[in-house]
């Protein structure tokens, strides 16, 4: 279900059960985990510069596979807390810039998948929110955070309550995302900013995602980040890239990094 490419210095990662709207079972997660781990080695070994993550056919990603679950016998707590959330941590610390590209369905664990990606864009007719009304269940892999941090605790509960989904268009002008495209420019247009930054100073995209996320999980005040970002500037002196850029800057001319450390 899960197929991993590797070409141009972009791993590109695919949820690949159109017929379920890509929803997840523990063998996906699993296979998802490796093809995470196999483009983490592309990053060491200098082939991979950038992740992207898409869903094949009408849905990136509807959920939880729940077709062949049992209520009665149910192990939430293995399948969240133990493949999960394992999973999500790794996505969100993957060492170099990632990417998802989000259309129809992106519901509950997709939902988390997205939580994860440094950046997602977003069809502007992609559905989002929290369905779990309808299963008398509660949202997970994230969603609670990322609404009420984004949209606040009355329009959190809201969508929580009526179950009604957002578009892509509106998802992005609550702040939830990055940016929105017609579904049929999403491809193309997200490939050409992906394959741009695929060419970039990798290593101080790196440090960047490392300071975002101490301000999101450590609450890093202004002057507790600006010491991060002076330590994270100091680091990167020693990395090729930053002697290129500022060569060719003085050399008025455009700069070709590696990504190296």
């Amino acid at each position: 279900m899960i197929e991993l490419t590797i070409a141009d210095s972009v791993a590109r990662v695919v949820l690949n059960a159109p017929q379920k709207m890509n929803s997840l079972d523990e063998q996906a997660l699993a296979e998802l985990s490796q093809a995470y781990d196999t483009a983490a080695a592309g990053v060491a070994d200098g082939t991979v510069r950038a992740l992207v993550l898409t869903g094949q056919g009408r849905g990136f990603c509807a959920g939880r596979d729940i077709s062949k679950v049992d209520p009665a016998d149910d192990d939430v707590i293995g399948y969240l807390e133990g493949k999960v959330q394992p999973l999500l941590e790794k996505m969100s610390n993957f060492p170099a810039p990632t990417f998802a590209l989000v259309q129809g369905a992106c519901l509950g664990v997709g939902l988390g998948l997205a939580i994860a990606t440094d950046v997602v864009y977003v069809a502007e007719n992609a559905k989002i929110g929290s369905p779990f009304a309808n299963l008398g269940a509660t949202l997970d892999s994230g969603g609670h955070w990322m609404f009420t941090e984004r949209l606040g605790a009355h329009r959190t509960l809201d969508m929580i309550y009526t179950a009604e989904l957002i578009s892509g268009a509106e998802a992005v002008r609550s702040g939830l995302f990055s940016r929105a495209f017609p579904a049929e420019e999403l491809a193309s247009r997200s490939e050409a900013l992906i394959e741009r930054v695929a060419q970039g100073a990798t290593q101080a995209f790196v440090a960047s995602k490392q300071l975002v996320q101490e301000i999101r999980d450590q609450r890093a005040g202004l002057w507790a980040s600006m010491n991060n970002e002076n330590r994270a500037q100091a680091a990167l002196c020693d990395t090729p890239d930053y002697a290129e850029g500022f060569k060719s800057f003085q050399e008025k001319r455009p700069p070709v990094f590696f990504g190296k450390k």
